[in-house]
């Protein structure tokens, strides 16, 4: 669906087995450039890209035209398709330094983060061809500009990109929304990248990837606003529970965090139990 004359949103649906008999639906976001050429961010999981190419011949375009396509992080559902695409377009990857590992060995980024199911969501390692820092200007296009910001908190090296030209902020999974899932690295750096967006002006359009496009600044305001708040109550939340008993587990600490949020149990699991203790582990510095 397009969201702007030339920025067009894909709703990629997808699964992730929890146990053999509970799987979860989610989804992610990625987005279609259009200028001379095609410009894609993030690529969704394995198998997306059949989704991305149908897309853009509904536009009239063809897959020769995708030039380039920027990785915000390397977790599975932005990286699980990029293999395909680079394969089969030939586009440059860009990708922060902090994430060029995971993304060139998604084996050694498994052993690290073994998300369920992610041999299936992932197809393969894939080649960064433009390392990343942070505050880059890419000129992607005549016309087509897009600055790089350095987002760390979710993932150490993810980044938001903004279009100033669209008014157009594109924060991948920096922003956590209200109820969701709790899944980052760094609830401190999380808080720090989102504050920092908030003081980026005249952004009209507020792109992510776990939730539809956001038009208007006062909702955008109101949405950064709203995921400041969740991550404050949970850091109150883990700190509060830890408190109670400091010999528990952090599974044992995440299913009572996870309750009093009121979030399903299945949410207790490890990748937000480690969420959960970069809380304790801010507490003590």
């Amino acid at each position: 669906m397009p969201d702007t004359e030339r920025i067009h949103a894909i709703k990629i649906p997808f699964k992730v087995p929890i146990s053999p008999e509970i799987s979860i639906d989610r989804f992610a976001f990625a987005y279609l450039v259009f200028g001379d050429k095609i410009h894609l961010i993030d690529s969704g999981v394995a198998g997306s890209e059949s989704t991305i190419y149908e897309y853009i011949k509904g536009q009239g375009r063809e897959l020769k035209e995708v030039a380039s396509l920027i990785l915000t992080h390397s977790h599975p559902d932005h990286i699980g398709a990029a293999k395909s695409i680079k394969n089969q377009t030939g586009c440059t990857i860009f990708a922060h330094k902090l994430e060029q590992d995971w993304i060139e060995d998604t084996e050694k980024q498994f052993k690290a983060r073994p998300v369920p199911g992610f041999q299936t969501l992932v197809e393969g390692s894939v080649k960064v061809d433009r390392i990343l820092g942070g505050g880059e200007i890419i000129k992607l296009e005549k016309g087509i500009l897009c600055k790089t910001v350095h987002t760390p908190g979710h993932s150490k090296g993810s980044i938001s990109l903004l279009f100033e030209n669209d008014k157009a902020l594109f924060t991948a999974d920096v922003l956590i929304y209200p109820g969701d899932l709790p899944i980052y690295e760094d609830i401190s750096a999380c808080l720090e990248s989102i504050k920092m967006l908030q003081k980026v002006a005249n952004v009209e359009n507020l792109f992510s990837s776990w939730e539809h496009p956001i038009q208007g600044q006062d909702k955008i305001i109101k949405r950064m606003d709203e995921s400041i708040a969740y991550l404050e109550r949970i850091h109150t939340a883990v700190i509060s529970n830890s408190s109670i008993n400091k010999q528990q587990t952090i599974m044992e600490l995440c299913q009572k965090v996870v309750s009093e949020l009121g979030l399903p149990p299945f949410a207790a699991m490890p990748l937000v139990a480690k969420a959960f203790a970069s809380s304790l582990l801010a507490e003590k510095d």
